[in-house]
């Protein structure tokens, strides 16, 4: 690399640490969402809790899936904090700037529009994730008498997570430039975050699910957005090889997620229209 690739590199990724720095200070100034998004965190996890506290209740064994009441909830809570600061809202994001128009403006900046939404969601789950899970995941530490190691099941969780992010960004990305054909994002996005949320193992831990259906599910990518991250973290007597086996898992999914919701975009962007035009 001569002396002006060097350059270039360093300028690059400068600008792509402001994209993340400015991201974060947005999403400080809007301190009311954060509050509501609290609030409604609070109350579904209210919900699941007698939810599962009744599952529990109508079964003669303490366990269910191979899974304590305990372990179920601590598994559901730090899931709903990791729903918390990884989902960013994409396809909606995409959607209105595609109804707008705004999208035109984007498309003019000195970067590619993916590349620009990376980073800029890359900022919004480092914030949400300092606001969030980690208050979480220490909160669950004491009330539950420290069930969760503290070692380097930790290190595996945050490669884990950030991988996972890569390949929910790519289903986002994929989603929200469908929204270029249909020009409507309300009904898509619903169905995506319906599919992802369940098959992913976020709302329902895939312990609990058929045989059948686990096999289908472990051969989609959505599993490895929450439930790889999350089983690294909770479990810290995995074999080295069945961790490797999940983070090599969990990266050739997101390389090739991000290769198709690339290519669906660079085919795609040549039907945007403004008003008719």
């Amino acid at each position: 690399m001569n002396r002006s690739e060097r350059i270039n590199s360093g300028l690059n990724i400068r600008a792509y640490l402001t994209l993340i720095r400015s991201s974060i200070i947005e999403y400080m100034q809007y301190r009311m969402s954060v509050v509501v998004m609290l609030f409604g965190n609070v109350v579904y996890l209210v919900i699941i809790y007698n939810l599962w506290k009744a599952i529990y209740a109508s079964v003669d064994t303490p366990t269910v899936g191979g899974m304590t009441f305990t372990d179920t909830m601590i598994y559901l809570v730090l899931a709903s904090a990791q729903f918390c600061f990884m989902e960013a809202y994409l396809v909606w994001e995409m959607g209105w700037g595609i109804q707008s128009g705004n999208i035109v403006l984007q498309l003019l900046r000195p970067i590619s529009f993916e590349t620009y939404q990376l980073f800029v969601i890359a900022g919004a789950n480092l914030f949400n994730f300092v606001l969030t899970f980690i208050p979480t995941f220490f909160i669950i530490q004491i009330v539950t008498d420290w069930p969760i190691p503290m070692g380097v099941n930790l290190l595996y969780y945050i490669v884990a997570a950030a991988l996972g992010g890569l390949i929910n960004f790519a289903v986002d990305f994929f989603v929200g430039t469908i929204c270029l054909y249909t020009q409507s994002i309300w009904g898509i996005n619903i169905m995506k975050q319906l599919m992802v949320t369940f098959l992913s193992g976020a709302t329902i831990p895939l312990a609990f699910f058929p045989e059948t259906l686990r096999k289908i599910v472990m051969f989609l990518p959505f599993h490895a957005i929450y439930n790889t991250p999350l089983t690294l973290l909770i479990h810290n007597d995995l074999p080295m090889s069945e961790i490797g086996k999940m983070l090599l898992t969990q990266l050739l999914w997101a390389v090739l997620m991000m290769a198709v919701a690339g290519g669906f975009w660079k085919v795609s962007e040549k039907v945007i229209t403004v008003n008719g035009g």
